[in-house]
């Protein structure tokens, strides 16, 4: 009976960790699939924060008139709207979201959209210190969805300068984890957050 356990515990571990192993293969071949698809973004993510940011945003959106632009949990729409009215981008190209609360939920709020209009490729903004992170949740939620990213780092300003020393492996490491849980389950663990509050 022991025998039997041990074989059964030995089979469920190997199963997992073929199905984690195959579920991390799949993920770089569906990017490199949509970078070959669609080379050039279709629209503009922007991970909300500061002003900076939209503005950013606002800029690059000039550049390329004909593409959508999403704005996740960024400033209030009384200050949002007025940067992208005077940089000549009208509403009809622009989607302020708020549902998102952190990082992940920034990814995993949007991508049904992105996945309802058939986009393959975004250009992806966030601060310079933000980026790292971003890139790593970016390549699990919308690598397994088949959307590639092209990343655009916003330079950090003064008042963002203690806030950029914190970004650590952590909280990396800690998305990660969350963004493999909402791949598996469709759960993004937001309870995480609070319970490992990494800086």
């Amino acid at each position: 009976m022991r025998k039997f356990q041990w074989l059964r515990k030995k089979y469920l571990i190997l199963a997992s960790a073929s199905f984690f192993f195959s579920l991390l293969l799949i993920i770089p071949v569906r990017l490199a699939i949509a970078y070959y698809q669609t080379p050039q973004p279709q629209a503009i993510l922007t991970l909300g924060a500061w002003t900076d940011r939209e503005q950013a945003t606002a800029e690059i959106a000039r550049w390329y008139p004909s593409l959508e632009v999403w704005v996740s949990s960024g400033t209030p729409p009384e200050i949002a709207r007025p940067i992208f009215q005077a940089a000549g981008i009208s509403d009809n190209r622009l989607h302020l979201d708020y549902r998102a609360v952190d990082t992940v939920t920034n990814f995993t709020t949007i991508v049904p959209e992105f996945e309802h209009k058939r986009i393959q490729h975004i250009y992806l903004i966030t601060s310079d210190f933000h980026m790292p992170r971003a890139k790593a949740i970016a390549t699990m939620i919308l690598g397994i969805k088949g959307i590639a990213f092209t990343p655009i780092s916003v330079p950090s300003d003064a008042d963002q300068s203690k806030k950029a020393k914190k970004e650590t492996i952590s909280p990396i490491i800690r998305d990660l984890g969350r963004s493999l849980l909402w791949i598996v389950t469709g759960r993004t663990g937001t309870s995480l957050q609070s319970v490992i509050d990494f800086p």
